[in-house]
């Protein structure tokens, strides 16, 4: 293992923030793999899961094991690791002016097409060559008028010229879950058996480019806007959302290192050692069936109140259920909110005083077609 300490410019005297970047088996080696924890920083189920996936990763390199490259980022926000304001962390907005750490990555396509237009030929392995040199060449080229920007392109830099990207967030209570590309559904659903998730959520266009779709999507725009040219989609890209912001056991972290490198076994980065005589154990079965994030239902207040729940994550539920009641505290009325969609209840709020509009909790389902920014604030 190679560990590089990248430090981030001090937009203020007497500050420092700094990443650390781990790599194993070989530089330029391919598949090259990209993971990276706690974006949001206060979401740290997801360091737990890096750093047992890093003392895997020593070991399986010290068994010659690691045939691509993977490059790791325990923590990728260490400006919102030591963000708190009256005793609560604050890890997933910069204080600085309100912007979610895992929106507003730089949209590269749009940088690319005209250079590579007439470089483009019919050889689609030279293709993707030239496209990863674009991609990689309009990185380079981005500036930063402040650290948590600087931050962001130094995490895409690392990332965008990579076969796969994983982002490892939690919702605040949930079950595992994932988002993807809709174009790649197929990847989506051998990583979503991997690792046992209970809703796998795909979009062509999540909104607001968060991490992994600024890595992913440039492929699919560049594929519609070139069709003339053979383009594959050669950067898959994923968040994988680790249950909730308590789950921490090392049993937990085990269990997704177990599936993150079977998947990368299956996607040939990883060459896992296997019992002499045995046969290759069978691929996991899924859980869940891919949906369209933009069938997901969000559970809103319609007022101020204290929210008593009925459904928990993981719990399927029909159409006209009651997931929660909001009690009025002038009043004490109950208000009943039920869904709409037949679906899995898969994340819910982890305060129980809503103000309205608040999102109290998401259910995985196929009978809404939501159209504009997807995700969550």
């Amino acid at each position: 293992m190679l560990t590089e300490t990248i430090e981030l410019t001090a937009f203020a005297p007497g500050t420092r923030h700094s990443l650390q970047v781990q790599r194993f088996g070989t530089p330029g080696a391919r598949p090259k793999v990209y993971i990276q924890g706690a974006l949001h920083a206060d979401e740290v189920p997801a360091i737990v899961v890096t750093q047992a996936l890093s003392r895997h990763l020593k070991t399986l390199e010290a068994q010659g094991a690691i045939l691509g490259e993977v490059v790791l980022v325990p923590y990728a926000n260490p400006i919102g690791l030591a963000q708190h304001t009256l005793g609560h962390h604050q890890g997933r907005f910069d204080l600085r002016d309100g912007g979610n750490f895992n929106r507003g990555y730089a949209e590269l396509a749009a940088k690319v097409v005209e250079p590579l237009r007439p470089q483009l030929t019919q050889d689609v392995a030279r293709n993707t060559v030239l496209v990863r040199q674009a991609l990689v060449h309009a990185v380079d080229q981005l500036t930063a008028a402040n650290t948590t920007q600087e931050l962001k392109n130094t995490l895409l830099r690392l990332a965008i010229d990579a076969d796969i990207v994983l982002d490892l967030h939690c919702d605040t209570d949930a079950v595992l879950h994932l988002y993807a590309m809709t174009p790649q559904s197929a990847d989506a659903e051998a990583l979503g058996a991997a690792l046992g998730v209970q809703a796998l959520l795909l979009a062509i266009e999540a909104g607001d480019s968060p991490f992994d779709e600024a890595c992913a999507r440039p492929w699919y725009q560049l594929q519609q806007w070139l069709p003339q040219f053979p383009i594959p989609m050669a950067c898959f890209g994923a968040t994988v959302e680790l249950r909730g912001e308590t789950d921490t056991s090392h049993a937990l972290a085990a269990q997704d290192v177990q599936g993150l490198c079977a998947y990368l076994a299956m996607r040939g980065v990883l060459a896992l050692p296997q019992p002499t005589g045995s046969a290759p154990a069978p691929w996991p079965v899924a859980l869940c069936e891919p949906t369209p994030l933009a069938g997901s239902e969000p559970i809103t207040a319609p007022h101020a109140g204290v929210v008593i729940f009925h459904r928990q994550p993981g719990q399927r539920v029909k159409a006209g259920d009651l997931i929660a009641d909001l009690l009025n505290a002038d009043t004490g009325e109950l208000t009943p909110l039920h869904c709409q969609s037949d679906g899995l209840l898969y994340a819910r709020c982890g305060q129980r005083w809503a103000s309205a509009g608040k999102r109290l909790a998401k259910i995985a389902g196929t009978s809404l077609a939501r159209t504009g920014k997807l995700l969550s604030p």
